[in-house]
């Protein structure tokens, strides 16, 4: 294998556990390689580090594997890695048919996802290494689920940056293309070819749970973004008196309707509108909900566009924190890694002290167990999710 040796003044991200390797840290590479192969990581003093695939068309030009030196890069190295992703979240989540089941670098499999929808399985590989593996990804893919079918959503455009084309369609035998599932008691309609991302959102399962101690029979509920349902699903089982769900996307509130009569949940009033003029108005009507959800998609894709996203999401969060009644609560979220914890928490009490309100603090979280979260790659930490006890200042 081809050596990649690091620069003297580097940072030391890739001791502390970073699984990424910038080319601005590579000081020279001895031996021959083609982009895509495996190759040897030391240090300046030529001390072994790690090993991993590489591509120099890429600014991650080595993604890490190992940092063990005995580990053998072949077929059974990825099977066992595959294995282990799967009993890490048979043990978190016992009994588990659907959830993330490889989450990339934090399973130690950079550039895989896989995501299982009972007996069917979406893969996004967002790697060259790993495409230049396919044949054993699948393998093992088959050898530890015994899938009925494995569906490729690699239409993202993260591939192109690899030098990779996009595509989608079924890898492995063939399903249906809507997956019925079951998260926290709740069942849902999961869109594995059209659906956001992989078809749906297992990063806040845990987080749907806790709203639990929100809610009783009294309780009246609005949740903006809803998409296909989901903490509006959770809002019923747990017996809201009233729910009402709020998407700019039909496809959205339609797939949200036949999720809610699938549950048999019919106290749910369906509004398709853009959330921020639906907030706004609320307000300016004066409407109050027990609880308040707020779950946008991510603002920020950028660093550049913080600004920007910081403005939005204060906005939403300013007029969702006005249509709590007091001593109600509100849950609000961000899935920008960009917007730091520090930033959003900021951001919410701004908007609290705009809205002359005292929040009380009564759950913080991040995603759930099935994305585990590499200690020393902040890329990892991108979902906030806070529930607050609301009260006028007044």
């Amino acid at each position: 294998m081809a050596k990649v040796f690091l620069k003297r003044n580097r940072k030391k991200r890739l001791e502390q556990g970073h699984p990424w390797i910038f080319q601005s840290e590579v000081d020279h590479i001895e031996g021959d390689f083609e982009p895509g192969d495996f190759v040897d990581v030391y240090n300046h003093q030529h001390y072994f580090l790690a090993k991993g695939y590489i591509n120099p068309k890429s600014q991650m030009i080595v993604r890490v594997l190992t940092q063990n030196p005995e580990d053998e890069l072949n077929e059974q190295f990825f099977i066992e890695r595959i294995r282990q992703a799967w009993a890490y979240r048979e043990r978190m989540i016992p009994g588990v048919r659907s959830c993330r089941a490889i989450y990339g670098e934090a399973d130690f499999l950079p550039g895989l996802i896989v995501d299982k929808y009972e007996d069917v399985l979406v893969v996004q590989i967002l790697s060259l290494g790993m495409e230049k593996r396919k044949d054993w990804i699948l393998r093992g893919l088959l050898e530890v689920f015994q899938p009925r079918a494995i569906y490729l959503r690699n239409d993202v455009y993260v591939r192109e940056l690899e030098g990779l084309k996009q595509e989608k369609g079924f890898w492995y035998g063939e399903a249906e293309t809507e997956v019925l599932i079951e998260e926290n008691g709740v069942k849902y309609i999961v869109d594995i070819e059209n659906g956001q991302k992989t078809g749906f959102f297992f990063d806040q399962r845990q987080n749907r749970a806790a709203i639990k101690p929100l809610i009783d029979s009294n309780t009246t509920v609005l949740d903006c973004f809803t998409h296909i349902g989901s903490f509006m699903l959770n809002a019923c089982l747990y017996g809201a008196k009233h729910v009402t769900a709020v998407d700019i996307s039909e496809h959205a509130i339609e797939t949200a309707k036949r999720n809610a009569a699938l549950n048999g949940f019919t106290n749910v009033e369906f509004v398709v509108a853009n959330a921020f003029d639906y907030l706004r108005e609320a307000v300016r009507d004066g409407k109050q909900w027990d609880v308040v959800i707020i779950d946008p998609p991510a603002f920020a894709k950028s660093a550049h566009a913080v600004p920007k996203a910081l403005r939005g999401y204060k906005d939403i969060n300013l007029n969702g924190l006005k249509l709590v009644k007091d001593g109600g609560f509100f849950v609000t979220s961000s899935c920008s890694y960009h917007v730091r914890p520090h930033m959003f928490e900021e951001m919410v009490a701004e908007a609290a002290f705009d809205a002359k309100k005292i929040l009380r603090q009564v759950y913080w979280n991040g995603a759930g167990y099935d994305h585990p979260k590499l200690l020393a790659a902040d890329e990892g930490d991108y979902l906030k999710f806070a529930i607050y006890e609301v009260h006028s200042r007044r």
